[in-house]
């Protein structure tokens, strides 16, 4: 089937320019075609831009084991409203994913429910070494050095070093140190003020952490990606090291910082911790020097009565999959960064990070993984309207200006303006790194 999306600000490598986009079954096999070019399906785009599909590579969508709070069906919608069109999930479901076994059972479930491309990492544990050496349909290795228990805890030295150093798979992290949270939760014991949270989990947990696991991959020079960063500090110790080194940011990190508390409390708690107003203007910077190359969300979801728990009982994590891309297209409304900037750090560079070929650009031979929006067009979140199975958002009742419209994955359209084609469930494409990217089973 051949589709024509005609007269759209297009953003492509090159810049935006007003043009045409011609899709064929899967791949975008012409830009600016011949007038007289036929096609199944004409769509007029006057006045929308068309952007690659943002490709969100750290969100926890819970199955199995945790779905009351979130399920791949729900999370896949949110991702295709929100112009969503590949994630890649992280291990600590239930049981976490630590072998292949577990691995193969994700990707099994996500080829029956997802209408998303996904993606699955294996989680390190102090023991698993030849799961994470032998690994295969996964696109890189997830190590919790803190914010974490049970098995998928790696603080200890030598368990690292032999993960670094044995395995070639990229790897990422959540980076806080555990000797450092520990101590400061003896420190603040018995508190149940949520603004205590920050000074648990304060910045020299997250700067220890992160420049020890900087440490290893240099002198083990493997690949790393450091997850969440959400200090100034961290900013220094990562840049220029774009080669073996990469970083991302998370929205609640550049919206959020620790006077929120007094206004969203525990709905804004999050691990790492939010910091300060100084801490939001250095990792903006961070972004506009290249010094972090990725935006992705952490989508984290509890139930609304899990997070409205007194702290410090309540659990850290927030959902903001189908908010993420027009909280950043506001952004570009009120000036603050261009929408090439946009599209560079939530579709191109996860793409370059992670191996991605034939995605998070509009170009000719490209996969045809787009998202259509409208810069002009203002909405509400509203709790009730969230796709995601929570029902909740940390930005209720925010009006943002810039909304995706419509969703296509792999040519197919998965979102049209509040539906969704769920005849399309199980039909999205799956990891492989050894294959370099995304691929579709016979």
């Amino acid at each position: 089937m051949k589709i024509l999306i005609k007269n759209a600000q297009v953003v492509l490598p090159s810049g935006t320019t007003a043009t045409s986009v011609l899709i064929e079954d899967a791949k975008i096999v012409d830009i600016d075609p011949a007038m007289q070019v036929r096609a199944d399906e004409t769509i007029d785009a006057a006045g929308l831009h068309l952007l690659p599909g943002v490709i969100d590579d750290q969100v926890h969508f819970r199955e199995p084991g945790l779905t009351h709070k979130e399920d791949l069906a729900s999370a896949s919608r949110a991702c295709a409203k929100g112009g969503v069109t590949t994630f890649l999930e992280m291990p600590n479901t239930i049981p976490h994913a630590t072998t292949q076994k577990l691995l193969d059972d994700k990707l099994a479930l996500a080829a029956n429910t997802s209408l998303v491309n996904y993606g699955f990492y294996i989680g390190a544990t102090p023991h698993n070494i030849a799961d994470l050496k032998n690994a295969q349909r996964t696109p890189g290795i997830k190590i919790f050095i803190g914010s974490s228990t049970g098995d998928l805890l790696v603080d200890e030295q030598d368990a690292l070093e032999r993960i670094f150093a044995e395995t070639t798979l990229p790897i990422c992290a959540h980076c806080e140190d555990e000797a450092t949270v520990r101590a400061n939760q003896a420190k603040y014991a018995g508190s149940t003020d949520v603004a205590d949270h920050s000074k648990i989990r304060d910045h020299a947990a997250a700067v220890i952490a992160t420049r020890r696991a900087l440490d290893l991959a240099r002198r083990h020079s493997h690949r790393f990606h450091v997850l969440h960063v959400s200090t100034a500090d961290e900013i220094p110790l990562i840049a220029d090291h774009a080669d073996l080194i990469t970083a991302e940011v998370c929205p609640h990190h550049l919206f959020f910082n620790v006077y929120d508390y007094a206004r969203l409390g525990t709905l804004v708690q999050m691990n790492p911790s939010l910091k300060t107003a100084d801490d939001n203007r250095a990792l903006w910077q961070a972004l506009q020097d290249g010094q972090i190359q990725v935006i992705a969300t952490d989508h984290a979801p509890h139930t609304l009565q899990e997070k409205q728990q007194p702290y410090p009982k309540s659990p850290s994590g927030l959902p903001a999959v189908e908010n993420s891309l027009a909280l950043l297209l506001n952004e570009v409304n009120r000036g603050r960064c261009t929408l090439e900037q946009v599209v560079h750090w939530m579709c191109d560079a996860p793409a370059r990070v992670w191996d991605i070929v034939d995605k998070g650009r509009i170009a000719v031979g490209y996969d045809a993984d787009l998202v259509l929006v409208d810069m002009n067009l203002k909405a509400t979140i509203e709790n009730e309207s969230q796709q995601t199975k929570c029902k909740w958002s940390p930005w209720r009742d925010v009006t943002l200006q810039g909304w995706p419209v419509r969703t296509w994955v792999g040519g197919h359209e998965v979102f049209h303006e509040g539906r969704f084609d769920v005849t399309r469930s199980g039909q999205a494409a799956k990891f492989d790194h050894a294959r370099g990217g995304y691929w579709k089973t016979a």
